[in-house]
């Protein structure tokens, strides 16, 4: 089985620090770009691909809490 993962962020709590882009060893989450931010003008992370297996390292990183993680078994 194959674990295939996704993330929520809370865009509000988010302050674009990145710390999380660096855990990420499958490239799975990006910054947004400057002109889409929250309401305190932060970019905020975003899954870019389906590359995600859950692995929850964004979200152990987070300074802020901002991510959940969910995973779900895909069977192949």
């Amino acid at each position: 089985m194959v674990k295939k993962g996704k993330i929520e962020v809370r865009i509000e709590h988010c302050k674009g620090c990145g710390l999380c882009l660096t855990t990420c060893k499958l490239n799975a989450i990006a910054l947004s770009t400057a002109d889409v931010t929250n309401s305190s003008g932060y970019p905020y992370v975003i899954m870019i691909n389906e590359n995600c297996t859950g692995c929850t390292m964004c979200a152990i990183m987070c300074p802020d809490q901002a991510i959940d993680v969910y995973r779900e078994q895909e069977h192949s």
